[in-house]
């Protein structure tokens, strides 16, 4: 048996070491926190371009030469919220998991598609 720690069949998203990685360790700072408070991740090399975010949220389009999703925005406010939730709950990527992650700037939390069910950020890089 590994030295591994076991995760049962769950495996949170790391760095490469040991650190768990956490959504503000990822992009930019952005906009204040209390004007914008959600971030959204999105994991563009796991894109395969089913357009099912683009379906159920303006703040998602298709781009005509790549075939594939992209956010107008990456900071979001609550009047934003439901759609891009909508949005990284549709996509169909990563086994359903899908590649468009909503975290809340506040509590580092991710929102949706939240497969693991507590909040950690489900990124596979």
């Amino acid at each position: 048996m590994s030295d591994e720690a076991e995760t049962d069949g769950e495996e949170a998203a790391t760095d490469g070491g040991d650190e768990v990685l956490r959504a503000s360790d990822l992009g930019g700072e952005g906009p204040p926190i209390d004007e914008k408070p959600y971030k959204i991740v999105f994991e563009a090399n796991k894109c395969f371009g089913a357009g099912k975010c683009a379906e159920v949220a303006d703040n998602w389009v298709m781009d005509v030469v790549s075939g594939m999703a992209k956010p107008e925005t990456y900071y979001i406010g609550e009047d934003d919220l439901d759609e891009n939730v909508r949005a990284a709950e549709a996509c169909p990527a990563k086994k359903e998991a899908g590649v468009i992650h909503v975290v809340d700037r506040r509590t580092d939390e991710e929102i949706a598609p939240d497969p693991h069910g507590d909040g950690t950020l489900s990124v596979d890089w």
